[in-house]
C-alpha cells in the first residue's frame, strides 16, 4: 500500500462510504454513533473543494439525513440507486420487484430473533450481525429468492446480505458524480470499508485516482488506513484546511 501524504488536495473530487468508514460499525444500523465533530468536518471539506464531496453508502437517504441532522450534500444512497446531484436534483433508477426476496427475509427473520430485514426504497437488507451463524443461511434464503431473475443481484457485506438493482453499484454512481459539476476535471478519492466498496475503487483508479481501503482485507484500493478515526484524522489534517485562514 502506498502513503497519503499529498494524496488529498483542493483539486480532488472526495467520496466517502459511510459505516464503517466515517463512522464505526454497530451492532444495529440504527445504533451507530456519530462523531460529535464529523458534520462540522465534512462541512468545512465541502466548503474547500468547491463542493466536490459526496457521500456514497448502501443507506437510505432518510437514514443518512437522521444521522448528519441539517447537514446536506451530494451523495448516493443505497449503492447508487438514489442520488443527490450537487445541484439538489435526485436520480433514480428503474424500479426493480422485491417482492419475493422481501417474503424470504422476512419470513427467516421471523424464525429468527438476531436478525434484522431492513427494507429501503429500491433494495432490501438482512442483516445477522447479531446471530453470526445464520450467515450461511441468510445467503442461500436470498440467493435462491432472486435465482432466475436478471434484474437482481444479491451483494454480500460485513454481516449483512442485500439485494439490489443489478444495473446500479457505487462505482457507478461515482461514474456519474464525475461527468458533472463541481466533481468534473478533478482527481476522485473514495474511502470505503467493504467489498461493496470495491466497484468504487475500481472506477476513481479508471479516472487516475485512488481508492483508500479503510480497515482489513484485500482490496483494489492502493492505500489503506485502520479504522475510521484514522480516516477523520486524516481528513483533518489536509493541508488546505490547516492552512484557512
Amino acid at each position: 500500500m502506498r502513503p497519503l501524504t499529498g494524496l488529498l488536495t483542493d483539486r480532488s473530487a472526495l467520496f466517502l462510504d459511510f459505516d464503517g468508514t466515517l463512522a464505526e460499525l454497530a451492532p444495529r444500523p440504527d445504533a451507530v454513533v456519530v462523531p460529535h465533530d464529523l458534520p462540522a468536518l465534512l462541512m468545512r471539506l465541502h466548503d474547500r473543494l468547491g463542493g466536490a464531496l459526496a457521500i456514497v453508502t448502501g443507506r437510505a437517504q432518510a437514514d443518512l439525513k437522521c444521522l448528519l441532522g441539517p447537514l446536506s450534500l451530494p451523495a448516493a444512497f443505497e449503492h447508487g440507486a438514489v442520488r443527490q446531484t450537487a445541484a439538489g436534483e435526485s436520480a433514480l433508477p428503474t424500479p426493480v420487484s422485491l417482492h419475493a426476496a422481501l417474503a424470504a427475509a422476512e419470513g427467516l427473520a421471523a424464525q429468527h430473533s438476531g436478525l434484522l430485514v431492513e427494507r429501503k426504497r429500491t433494495s432490501l437488507a438482512l442483516h445477522y450481525r447479531l446471530a453470526p451463524e445464520l450467515e450461511a443461511l441468510c445467503l442461500s434464503t436470498l440467493a435462491d429468492a432472486v435465482r432466475g431473475d436478471p434484474a437482481l443481484q444479491l451483494l454480500r457485506g460485513k454481516a449483512v446480505v442485500e439485494v439490489k438493482s443489478a444495473r446500479v453499484s457505487k462505482g457507478e454512481a461515482i461514474r456519474a458524480f464525475l461527468q458533472e459539476a463541481p466533481f468534473a476535471g478533478r482527481s476522485p478519492l473514495f474511502a470505503g470499508d467493504d467489498v461493496t466498496d470495491e466497484a468504487g475503487f475500481e472506477v476513481v483508479q479508471q479516472f487516475g485516482g485512488a481508492g483508500i481501503k479503510v480497515g482489513a482485507g484485500d482490496s483494489l484500493a492502493l492505500h489503506r488506513l485502520p479504522d475510521p478515526p484514522a480516516l477523520r484524522t486524516w481528513l483533518q489534517s489536509a493541508p488546505f484546511l490547516l492552512h484557512t485562514p
